[in-house]
């Protein structure tokens, strides 16, 4: 796959956490690497809204289409709502061989987080001052390290340039300093294979490839983003986010997950899934931050607040049975991907608001111990995964 036989090309994919999609957030900025012989090299660099609208829409699977609609074929800013990165890549592929004319060997993901991990071994980059020129920086640094990185990319650069073309530009020129320093060699080798097995690990860094043979070896691992297959245990529940506000207001939302393993019933275990979330943007959020940010309304919702649609995914043969907020029964949108059942819930939520959501998961078969896969956001995974807790049975 690093071009040891031919060069082989790949489509990069950086995920905006601002933005939430169910592998992490919005893929705007977009790149290729080609990979000969080992050697990286980053070329042609684009951006989703450059792709426009695909017509036809591309074909997705009836299950995916039923919750996540055909959007996941329309618009390459909406491959990832679906949490299978599989789906999402084959599709961002076509999309782009559709729209460029250039084909691609597979496709890798990346977030501003796992990049300041590798800003963390290679040490900071700085832009050239014709790139910083070009760029149109507004005060944002010449210089990005592995502390400023995810501030600079996922907040002050919206907060500084106004013009979504200019925003995609300062992202093509971080991206073309850092995979520079990755290309050159820079920092130290055992700190670089930590820091992008940690990104791995947090489901911050993502492969796909088109080659059948190859994809079967990727499958039997989590840098494979899967729903279903070897990589996925008995017992693995899912809790992925899609921004419903068409905004980057998801920056400022921290969430907290947690299994809560009920007493059996008839034979069966039983779990609740339990999303807390909080906007934590200022009470004047509607007039302090850019209408670019807050969405402005365009989409219904107000300026400052954030929607956003809560998906929870289940074991495989289990049954999402009842869902609630706040302590109180609500409706939700219950389906299957696959095997696995889902429910679909959205919330709304005001500067300062907090809400509890608990999805009821029942008629679980598998008696293993349960583990739960959460969309990666700008928060440390560690205080977003709650430990498991177990209801006492007498």
């Amino acid at each position: 796959m690093l071009g040891a036989q031919a060069p082989r090309n790949y489509l990069l994919m950086i995920q905006n956490n601002a933005e939430a999609r169910a592998s992490g957030g919005i893929p705007g900025a977009l790149a290729t690497l080609t990979f000969d012989n080992g050697n990286l090299a980053l070329g042609s660099q684009s951006s989703a809204a450059a792709l426009g609208v695909m017509t036809p829409v591309l074909p997705v699977e009836e299950d995916q289409q039923r919750i996540y609609s055909s959007r996941l074929g329309k618009f390459m800013q909406d491959v990832n709502l679906t949490p299978d990165f599989p789906t999402a890549a084959s599709t961002a592929r076509a999309m782009w061989e559709r729209k460029t004319g250039q084909g691609v060997d597979g496709v890798i993901s990346i977030d501003p987080v796992a990049l300041s991990y590798v800003l963390r071994a290679t040490g900071p980059v700085h832009f050239t001052e014709q790139s910083f020129a070009a760029n149109s920086p507004n005060g944002l640094p010449i210089e990005l390290n592995d502390r400023n990185v995810v501030q600079t990319l996922l907040s002050d650069v919206y907060a500084r340039i106004e013009k979504p073309e200019l925003q995609d530009a300062y992202f093509a020129g971080a991206a073309q300093q850092i995979f520079a320093a990755l290309s050159n060699g820079s920092g130290d080798s055992k700190n670089m294979v930590e820091s992008i097995t940690r990104g791995v690990e947090e489901g911050r860094v993502l492969i796909w490839s088109a080659s059948a043979e190859e994809q079967s070896v990727i499958a039997d691992y989590k840098i494979s983003g899967s729903i279903a297959g070897p990589s996925v245990p008995s017992a693995q529940f899912g809790v992925y986010f899609n921004d419903g506000t068409g905004a980057k207001m998801d920056y400022y939302v921290k969430r907290t997950v947690q299994l809560v393993k009920e007493c059996p019933k008839d034979g069966y275990e039983e779990t609740i899934v339990r999303i807390t979330s909080t906007n934590t943007a200022p009470a004047d959020a509607a007039t302090s931050l850019p209408p670019y940010v807050t969405g402005d309304g365009v989409f219904g919702v107000p300026p400052g607040s954030v929607q956003t649609n809560i998906v929870a995914y289940g074991p495989a043969q289990a049954h999402v049975e009842t869902a609630k907020m706040d302590g109180q029964k609500t409706e939700f949108a219950p389906y299957f991907h696959g095997n696995r059942p889902v429910g679909v819930l959205a919330i709304r939520l005001a500067p300062g608001e907090s809400k509890t959501v608990d999805f009821t998961f029942g008629k679980i078969v598998q008696h293993t111990e349960p583990n739960v896969v959460v969309t990666p956001t700008v928060q440390d995974v560690k205080d977003v995964t709650l430990p498991t807790e177990t209801v006492a049975c007498g």
